[in-house]
């Protein structure tokens, strides 16, 4: 069964940066897209960014065009998010899943349930 592992997390001042890893400790995460997702306290959990199986489809929340990339060394079995110009909003646990599309939707795409446990991000002003 896949199981995926995020780091990379930490506190920054506003303006930081930080780039997560997504990994699998159990299986390979080659063969799916992966989803980024935050949960923020008192929000419900929101897709952040994802990335197709080959690589070739990405997609941002508006709230993080321009500032985040993803990306996936498919040689390293992993996927990169790298987080620029971080504002106290973004802060968060940030989550990864594997996904049968590109997807920011928490929906039928992520029925794998295959999630990783977060990794924390705080941004301070």
């Amino acid at each position: 069964q896949l199981q995926l592992v995020e780091s990379g997390g930490g506190s920054v001042q506003s303006g930081g940066s930080l780039r997560l890893s997504c990994s699998a400790s159990a299986g390979t995460l080659d063969l799916y897209a992966i989803g980024w997702f935050r949960q923020a306290p008192w929000k419900e959990r929101e897709g952040v960014s994802c990335i197709s199986s080959s690589g070739d489809t990405t997609r941002y929340a508006d709230s993080v065009k321009g500032r985040f990339t993803i990306s996936r060394d498919i040689a390293k079995g992993t996927v990169y998010l790298q987080m620029n110009n971080l504002k106290p909003e973004d802060t968060g646990v940030y989550i990864c899943a594997a996904g049968w599309a590109c997807s920011l939707y928490d929906g039928p795409d992520y029925d794998l349930n295959a999630w990783g446990k977060g990794t924390r991000i705080t941004v301070s002003a």
